[in-house]
């Protein structure tokens, strides 16, 4: 759900992390426990590998050991903001087939494309590029082969204004179903460039500050759990 899936849909982020989605029942937990045991990973300070913080929202990160791998961090999340719930998650997965020489395939699930960008609309400034990549990497990748959910998506989530133009005077009828909720849509339709721009970076602004609002109750347990641990 991180850069690695970044990488997967082609737009290009080095990365030695590993970001995971996972469903935090008990068997899960226990699975995914045994498997970091495997790579001598431990917790990097709080909160710790379990079930309440996950399901609150939480990030819980950990740094592996083992030769082989050592350094690599993985960060395990459950519930994150304006993502759906995991199984929604799960049912729109994306599964795609890696191959080493020599070694069996390997089939790799990734969040969906909408789901991974809903994921990145964070405070983090190295994220929005990252949207802006993804999203041009698909259009570019896929414009030939246009479908109503591809249209609906670029449509929505296209952050580079001449394509955002391109792709509304391409698709009138379904940028005129858009254009009331985004408005960058609307001036993209008008040929209003300037407004473009604008309306992009306000769109970035909001959600930025939706995501400071709502790390900010977390963030303060956080600070009451590493209290905790220091007395």
């Amino acid at each position: 759900m991180g850069g690695q899936a970044c990488i997967l849909y082609g737009a290009a982020e080095f990365s030695r992390d590993a970001d995971l989605a996972i469903l935090a029942t008990d068997d899960n937990l226990h699975r995914l426990g045994s498997a970091l045991t495997s790579l001598e990973a431990r917790v990097v300070a709080v909160p710790p590998f379990e079930a309440p913080f996950l399901s609150r929202g939480h990030a819980v990160h950990f740094r592996c050991e083992r030769d082989d791998v050592r350094g690599l961090r993985v960060d395990v999340m459950s519930r994150m903001r304006g993502v759906a719930p995991f199984p929604a998650l799960w049912d729109r997965r994306t599964t795609l087939q890696l191959t080493l020489e020599g070694e069996p395939a390997l089939d790799v699930d990734v969040l969906s494309l909408p789901d991974l960008v809903a994921a990145k609309k964070t405070q983090r400034d190295k994220d929005w590029p990252m949207i802006r990549r993804l999203v041009e990497a698909n259009y570019f990748s896929l414009r030939a082969e246009p479908t109503p959910a591809r249209i609906e998506f670029w449509l929505s989530e296209l952050r580079t204004p001449v394509l955002l133009a391109e792709c509304a005077g391409a698709y009138p009828t379904e940028a005129a179903a858009i254009r009331a909720r985004r408005r960058a849509v609307d001036a993209a339709m008008i040929g209003d460039a300037t407004r473009v721009e604008s309306e992009l970076a306000a769109e970035q602004a909001r959600e930025r500050e939706l995501d400071r609002g709502y790390w900010a109750p977390l963030r303060a347990e956080l600070e009451d759990l590493r209290r905790a641990r220091g007395r």
